[in-house]
């Protein structure tokens, strides 16, 4: 998070965190205001077991046990194939370990102490614990944590702690004894977790109330690094059809030429010159808008005045980088939590990031219904990339635009839209009415499926797309057990998925999350929570399927 204000550093290493609580890790030395000794310098000490670092024994991505990759600095553990890597050699740290993500004071945490089970307690300042807790002894990189149901604390570190997310509940336990506390832990971690959410949440809008997240306003394009940005010799400008005669030359409700085929006229070409209404990207011709506060979308862009159909609203400007920046920046992003993008591709060798630097046009939101489209144009033998209204406007609307997302990784964003046709999530296809929207899925039922070998993993995937049964050129699941394959289009995609990706069949259709119940007919299927009642057998084959499947 980069944020300005007054830090404390580290008097052994370049680690520093802003004054306060709020950032900085449980664990460090207070020395002075300004000075502290981080938890990179805890030192574990022999003979002390609860000193060793420990880790779980099922992995992080799908809670299945195995041959797990451990971090060696905290009690995080995968399978190699679920980060979709090879076993490294040597020792090995996790993504939040290697971006240097510590515990914080007031953290939900499950922590493991002696022959115990993991349990829930929660990361306390050492001010604010009892006096005979503070006395004990304790080394640079520990912190006392409150065991939830037994109410007793304890210090440990890092290596033997890890989140404690919303829904965890643990492994199985008895009703009686043990049991019986663990219980009660596991109700008071879920209550403090959603109290102190509640209070960030709340301290966060409060916050972000006041303006918009920090940016810099530019008014063209900025190229970095190797990327260019072209300009045409103007005799290779084409010049159009408009008269000087006429009331708005070259004007969008115009039959310019130029227009039509998405060039920008040049003053020293177009045969009216200063009076040409086909150069609202040189002259930046924007219809006055505002930057606002939405409900549940963040911030948004609404237009102040009527905007009619095939208006030119705005320009989508930003850093001009290239795919390798492009990459490098998404995997800081995604190390970091940050989960707002802002980049759009011009062609194969440019991308527009409008999240550092940028116009309004940033603030534009998704909407699976939208009244505005991008629309590539050659400006001055350059490419670039412009919002224009698909219908009218009236003042005070916001301006929405498809943002057609490619997703990052295997998480699905919620879309928060709201339009009647919303698809639930970005990036997925908005949804028809009626009969039409299942009409597909009932004639994939009826195709034979044909097998092929694929790339050289061993795996057999379908030669037919799974949502509307046609064969042609197809994007495959990453999914070592699934044979699914899908074509862009009906992904409402444009381009394939990066990195690893797994199929829509494996994301519960209501959330999101990972999917446990499958419509064998279609890619629709449920999570643990939303499968009751969502699947029944199909009279004709006996296999399970959703409700958009009619009986035959």
């Amino acid at each position: 998070m980069l944020v300005s204000g007054k830090l404390m550093r580290c008097l052994r290493c370049p680690v520093a965190y802003h004054t306060g609580e709020v950032c900085v890790a449980a664990g460090s030395e207070m020395l002075t205001p300004t000075t502290i000794i981080c938890t990179n310098h805890f030192s574990p000490k022999k003979g002390y077991s609860h000193h060793s670092h420990v880790n779980v024994s099922w992995c992080f991505v799908c809670s299945k046990g195995g041959q797990l990759l451990c971090c060696e600095s905290c009690p995080a553990a995968f399978h190699p194939d679920c980060l979709n890597i090879a076993m490294p050699d040597g020792s090995w740290f996790c993504n939040d370990c290697r971006a240097g993500k510590k515990p914080k004071y007031r953290d939900i945490i499950w922590v493991k102490l002696g022959n115990y089970r993991w349990w829930p307690a929660e990361i306390h300042h050492p001010r604010n614990i009892p006096t005979n807790i503070q006395h004990l002894r304790h080394e640079i990189g520990e912190f006392p944590v409150f065991f939830f149901g037994s109410k007793d604390y304890f210090w440990t570190h890092q290596g033997r702690v890890f989140p404690y997310m919303e829904g965890d509940r643990g492994s199985r336990f008895q009703k009686n004894g043990i049991g019986k506390v663990f219980k009660n832990a596991l109700l008071e971690a879920e209550t403090r977790f959603k109290e102190i959410k509640m209070e960030r949440e709340a301290k966060e809008a409060q916050e972000n109330n006041r303006k918009p997240p920090p940016y810099k306003y530019i008014k063209i394009n900025k190229p970095c690094g190797r990327v260019q940005v072209y300009t045409a010799d103007v005799s290779e400008i084409p010049k159009c059809n408009c008269k000087p005669t006429d009331e708005k030359p070259c004007g969008f409700e115009s039959e310019c030429l130029n227009r039509m085929l998405m060039y920008e006229c040049h003053p020293q070409v177009c045969p009216n010159a200063e009076r040409c209404c086909n150069q609202d990207f040189t002259k930046r011709h924007y219809p006055e808008t505002k930057i606002i506060k939405t409900a549940g979308k963040g911030w948004g862009l609404v237009a102040l005045r009527d905007i009619k159909k095939g208006e030119f609203v705005n320009e989508y400007i930003g850093e001009l980088i290239d795919e390798e920046e492009c990459r490098s920046r998404i995997k800081y992003y995604q190390e970091n939590d940050i989960t707002h993008f802002y980049m759009l591709t011009i062609d194969k060798d440019r991308i527009i990031d409008a999240g550092p630097k940028g116009n309004y046009s940033r603030f534009m939101n998704h909407s699976c219904q939208p009244n505005c489209e991008t629309q590539k144009w050659t400006v001055n033998g350059d490419t670039r990339v412009g919002l224009f209204a698909v219908c009218d406007i009236p003042a005070g609307t916001e301006l929405t635009f498809n943002y057609n997302l490619d997703c990052l990784g295997n998480e699905k964003t919620v879309c928060r839209c709201g339009a009647p046709n919303c698809s639930g999530f970005l990036g997925d296809r908005p949804k028809a009415s009626g009969f039409q929207a299942a009409e597909p899925k009932g004639k994939k039922a009826k195709k034979k499926v044909k097998k092929r070998r694929t790339r050289n993993e061993g795996k057999e995937s379908e030669d037919e797309c799974f949502r509307c049964g046609d064969g042609g050129q197809l994007v495959l699941c990453d999914k070592k057990s699934c044979t699914k394959a899908f074509h862009l289009s009906c992904l409402d995609r444009t381009k394939r998925p990066f990195g690893r990706w797994d199929c829509p069949w494996h994301h519960c259709d209501v959330c999101g999350k990972p999917s446990e119940a499958f419509c064998q007919l279609c890619p629709n299927s449920f999570c643990k929570n939303h499968q009751e009642g969502a699947l029944r057998p199909w009279l004709h084959t006996g296999q399970l399927c959703c409700q958009e499947h009619d009986d035959p």
